[in-house]
């Protein structure tokens, strides 16, 4: 069975370690905020100027001028800090964020990562994505395996325009954890119910399978 949205973003939530600064980036990443263990403390960041975010609002919490960079409101934490975009980048081009979580269109075996413009669809342009795959310490993907009509996104090379060359480390998708290594795409975890047979099925590149490979546990 498939992961959905919000069981990929937890999955992604247990590998954030205490003190990280982590910037979420637009769709699955955002949700990840909601589900940050509770025995550690990291601090989120968001490129319009936000550092200490908190989880998605309820009702009763919304302020329509407190939004992330993709434009949704959330809330902040206790110590929370308000700056410009240029302080935002400051800290994201010197090396400051810890993890990077994006989502994406494709990625290939060598860590190239696709994820800001489809060739002939409207978009709004590719926001702080680029300097993050250059400078964050570690950039973990969150996507499906494959898109809406089923070919894989996973891939021995990306055909659209690329965000960022050999930045992604590790691939959290709906049905496996997959690591980017030398020799390519390395199955580390299934998704409930997902046969090893399935993901490879449904991966365009070669993947390496090395003995039983664990259950994610959400």
């Amino acid at each position: 069975m498939s992961l959905d949205k919000n069981e990929i973003a937890k999955r992604i939530a247990k590998e954030l370690k205490d003190g990280y600064y982590v910037n979420l980036g637009i769709g699955i990443p955002t949700l990840v905020a909601n589900f940050i263990p509770k025995v550690i403390e990291v601090v989120l960041q968001s490129e319009n100027g936000l550092l200490g975010i908190g989880p998605f609002p309820i009702k009763k919490e919304l302020d329509a001028d407190l939004i992330n960079a993709g434009k949704q409101t959330v809330t902040y934490v206790k110590g929370a800090a308000f700056f410009d975009s240029a302080t935002s980048f400051a800290m994201i081009r010197g090396g400051h964020i810890d993890l990077t979580v994006l989502g994406a269109f494709q990625v290939n075996e060598r860590g190239d990562i696709a994820s800001w413009k489809i060739p002939g669809k409207m978009i709004k342009g590719m926001g702080g994505a680029m300097d993050l795959v250059a400078s964050a310490k570690n950039i973990i993907v969150a996507m499906t395996h494959t898109d809406r009509k089923g070919k894989s996104k996973l891939l021995k090379e990306c055909n659209l325009p690329l965000t960022g060359v050999s930045c992604v480390k590790r691939i959290v998708t709906d049905i496996a954890v997959v690591d980017i290594t030398p020799a390519g795409f390395k199955l580390i975890e299934r998704a409930p119910g997902v046969s090893v047979e399935e993901i490879v099925e449904k991966t365009e590149a070669p993947i390496i399978v090395n003995g039983d490979i664990p259950q994610m546990q959400l």
